[in-house]
């Protein structure tokens, strides 16, 4: 399986040796499309995808992504920045250019309930997921053979609240020795402290079993159920200091009624937060995101 994998990797790689990616994020103003296209334009590089929203035509904030092909991409990448330094800073931007070649490095954290990690390792299995899962930690054995017959490393690391800061001195330091770039909370139930948090700022993407806002913490099936709601969701989003009150990524919902307990609904919220995170995941890899304060911009 894991050599398959690696061809579906590989292939993809070939298939996008000349491709990158140019987000942009800057103050609203004219001549910022006709300059960036121009610019790539002088650079040999033609554009196979644009997208540009702005907050508001007159003072607001504007957001951009391009995904072009350039000969050498490989090679000229430093170049490219270093020559878009003088139109970044004429326009105040906030840039960045990434080679699609460059697979990401993910790790995934999960607790007991295993739905949306096996989700995630299905998708990566048929090449629906172009990442690399680099390794999984867990503070339970339950996910242990289904991770290792995939040949991903696995590490148990018991968590709770008193050794709280033991346990992440321990998972930072593999997710730095695996070169991670971002992390993905496939319901791991632990709060992060603040420093673990900001030494990953809008790279821990987290599902939360409800339609954010409502029902923010624990037990929101439950909690759902007792309210008697006629909606049930799940909510993708970047993990910050305020808990399940990060920028969103990605929501979904399905439709419950009276007739339905709260294993119902649960049943049901699990099929949505395996979407949800999957869809979530697949758009940070595409580099579909731009955190903006407390919102996501998703092209």
């Amino acid at each position: 399986m894991k050599k398959f994998i690696k061809e579906k990797l590989e292939d993809f790689q070939q298939q996008h040796e000349n491709r990158a990616r140019l987000l942009i994020h800057c103050p609203d103003r004219p001549g910022i499309v006709a300059t960036v296209s121009e610019f790539l334009f002088r650079h040999e590089a033609n554009i196979i995808e644009s997208s540009q929203y702005t907050t508001n035509p007159e003072g607001g904030e504007f957001f951009m992504r391009i995904e072009f092909e350039s000969p050498h991409i490989d090679s000229s990448k430093a170049q490219l920045e270093q020559a878009f330094e003088q139109i970044a800073e004429k326009f105040q931007m906030d840039w960045r250019i990434t080679r699609v070649f460059d697979i990401k490095k993910m790790a995934i954290f999960v607790s007991k309930e295993l739905h949306c990690l096996r989700e995630l390792l299905w998708e990566w299995q048929t090449g629906d997921l172009m990442a690399d899962i680099s390794l999984v930690i867990s503070n339970h054995e339950d996910s242990r053979e289904i991770v290792e017959s995939l040949g991903i490393p696995f590490y148990y690391i018991p968590a709770n609240k008193e050794i709280r800061k033991q346990v992440e001195q321990k998972q930072l330091q593999l997710v730095e020795e695996h070169d991670i770039d971002f992390i993905v909370l496939a319901r791991y139930m632990q709060i992060l402290t603040p420093d673990f948090v900001a030494a990953h700022k809008n790279r821990i993407i987290n599902i939360h079993h409800s339609f954010l806002p409502a029902f923010v913490g624990a037990k929101p099936y439950e909690r759902a159920y007792e309210r008697g709601v006629k909606l049930i969701g799940a909510t993708s989003h970047f993990v910050t200091d305020d808990l399940d009150e990060g920028p969103i990524i990605e929501q979904d919902i399905s439709r419950v009624d009276h007739r339905d307990n709260s294993e119902d609904m649960k049943k049901i919220g699990q099929s949505i937060e395996r979407s949800v995170l999957a869809r979530a995941v697949k758009w940070q890899l595409d580099d579909r995101i731009i955190v903006h304060k407390n919102k996501t911009i998703v092209f």
